[in-house]
């Protein structure tokens, strides 16, 4: 029996890292797809040493170019593209009236190009194959809310759920099943570092920023976990259909529907 694939962006650390793990895990060839090339190696060699299959590729999912070629590799070692999760992203916040429209512009290309050209290219392959597969995104809380500071993280995450919509109608033909994973604030490196950065740009201390901004409407005031993610998506690479086009909620109550 083939193997299947899957090629996670933004895995070098984080939910990527989580995601890849745990698909390995699953018995899927992982392609680990980071901008550092070096983090990466770290988590392929690690899922190596549990066992599993994983090749590392250096991707900057604002490029086209980057983007194909990650998934030729995807297809030249392992045969298929069966999933493939958008995740990478990055943070820039700053008070709206002084958003530099240069950051603007990185958000942008990592978070909607990103999207659009991963998203891209495991469809066009899926279609190809005749089997189809799973394309996932990585939402957010802010798929359903406004935050202060985060004008452009917002716009994309909204967009992000709508073109998985949009996906799932078109791929149907295809058994091309399309999801967005919507999680509230996880302590990764990024969130880690959006915490002084929003207790300076709001004049409050960095445990007001926890516990009113990042845990104020949750029902239990707990973060969401990258584990949280992984057993989500593990969970989503099984599905038939059911789910396909849905935003699935891990906020711990935050924007219930």
């Amino acid at each position: 029996m083939k193997m299947k694939s899957a090629l996670i962006t933004g895995a070098g650390s984080g939910i990527g890292r989580a995601c890849a793990l745990r698909m390995a895990r699953e018995g899927y060839g992982t392609v680990v797809a980071d901008l550092n090339l070096e983090a990466a190696q770290k988590v392929a060699e690690q899922i190596q040493g549990e066992g599993g299959s994983a090749i590392a590729v250096r991707m900057n999912v604002g490029s086209e170019e980057e983007v194909e070629a990650g998934f030729d590799r995807m297809t030249e070692t392992y045969g298929s593209c069966d999933l493939a999760m958008s995740n990478a992203g990055i943070q820039i916040v700053h008070p709206f009236e002084d958003y530099p429209f240069e950051d603007w512009k990185k958000m942008m290309s990592v978070h909607a190009d990103g999207a659009f050209l991963v998203s891209r290219a495991a469809y066009r392959r899926m279609k190809a194959s005749g089997e189809g597969g799973r394309i996932v995104f990585t939402g957010s809380v802010q798929s359903f809310v406004g935050s202060k500071l985060k004008e452009p993280y917002n716009f994309v995450k909204h967009g992000v759920a709508g073109l998985a919509k949009s996906i799932a109608r078109e791929g149907a033909d295809y058994k091309i099943y399309t999801y967005t994973i919507c999680p509230s604030f996880i302590k990764t490196p990024l969130v880690e570092k959006q915490i002084p950065e929003q207790a300076a740009s709001l004049g409050i201390s960095e445990e007001e920023v926890v516990r009113n901004i990042m845990l104020r409407d949750t029902v239990d005031g707990v973060f969401t976990t990258v584990e949280d993610v992984a057993n989500t998506l593990a969970f989503l690479a099984k599905d038939q259909g059911a789910l396909t086009g849905q935003t699935i909620r891990l906020t711990h109550g935050w924007a219930m529907m």
